[in-house]
């Protein structure tokens, strides 16, 4: 099945020190690309890598006749800011991602583009018997368990990049300014039609991965506030509860207290600190959440862009870019 609308593929893959898989990634991404027979491009966005990645992006995009693009930022701004800054410079129809690490192989995009071509604006993908350590599919598991709770999005793998986007989608994300973006979720917001397909995963070869306990815990910290305002409505329905709770019991203590005695009721004063750190407890909750929704409300205002880009190499085409 063919769609006139897609005529050239655009894969943007960030890389952040991934000089030892970077040789591998270049020749079977292209390979898998050159399979499509249509036009394509490959950007790769350099997020300020301490190694000689960006050297290596630099020289594979200034070859003749390369289909590689590099883009440059002038430092570390994360893996999705890093996605947004490629779309900026997609000139394809159909715009796919890709991890730089090779554990989901690029053989995939053939599959991805076929699937697209069906009409889907959004295709994502579930990784088929994973690679990765028990930590990182437990933590996987929650994330996209919350993600399902808050935003009704009905997704198995959200933290799978190897993603197929249509143009109005990439474009309509772009337009979109918030200072904390999860691509997956976002574009589902304005994709009409999405379908999941199964994909393999491979054993990472290369590195180490870039995500360690405190990157997973800031990311659930962005899921849970940039996404939906659901845990403020969540919290106001917990401190009601607890609010009836805490006057019923104090409701009881008084009625014991007069059928008892007093000597029961100083038997009781356990229980009333126990009030009093649930009630605190709670407080303490709903300071952090209002102090997270409060610090994106001043990151937004001080519109700070979310990347600058120092360079992009395209061949005899060479530029030195801005911010966005």
């Amino acid at each position: 099945m063919t769609d006139p609308t897609i005529k050239k593929v655009s894969v943007v893959i960030p890389v952040y020190n991934e000089q030892q898989s970077l040789p591998e990634l270049l020749r079977r991404t292209d390979a898998a690309c050159a399979s499509l027979n249509m036009d394509y491009e490959i950007l790769l966005i350099d997020d300020g890598s301490s190694d000689d990645s960006a050297a290596m992006l630099t020289a594979a995009a200034e070859q003749p006749g390369s289909h590689v693009v590099a883009v440059l930022l002038n430092r570390n701004y994360g893996q999705h800011s890093a996605i947004m800054a490629g779309f900026s410079h997609v000139s394809g129809d159909l715009i796919i991602t890709l991890d730089a690490d090779l554990q989901n192989p690029p053989e995939e995009i053939p599959r991805l583009v076929e699937t697209a071509l069906q009409g889907y604006d959004v295709v994502g993908t579930v990784r088929q018997n994973r690679q990765d350590s028990w930590f990182r599919k437990r933590a996987s598991k929650i994330i996209n368990m919350m993600i399902k709770r808050t935003t009704g999005k009905e997704m198995g793998d959200y933290g799978c990049m190897l993603r197929a986007y249509r143009r109005p989608i990439i474009e309509a994300m772009l337009n979109c300014h918030e200072r904390s973006t999860f691509i997956p979720v976002l574009a589902n917001t304005f994709a009409r039609r999405t379908i999941e397909i199964p994909v393999l995963h491979a054993e990472r070869e290369f590195g180490d991965s870039k995500y360690s306990l405190m990157r997973l815990i800031n990311l659930m910290y962005d899921l849970i506030t940039c996404l939906t305002t659901t845990p403020l409505r969540l919290l106001s329905v917990f401190g009601s509860v607890v609010a009836v709770a805490g006057f019923l019991l104090a409701l009881l203590l008084v009625i014991l207290r007069l059928f008892l005695g007093p000597a029961w009721s100083a038997n009781g004063v356990f229980m009333l600190f126990a009030v009093l750190f649930i009630f605190i407890g709670a407080q303490f909750i709903g300071m952090g959440l209002l102090g997270e929704y409060i610090g994106r409300i001043y990151h937004d205002v001080r519109a700070r862009p979310r990347y600058f880009i120092q360079r992009v190499v395209n061949g005899s085409a060479e530029s030195n870019q801005g911010k966005e």
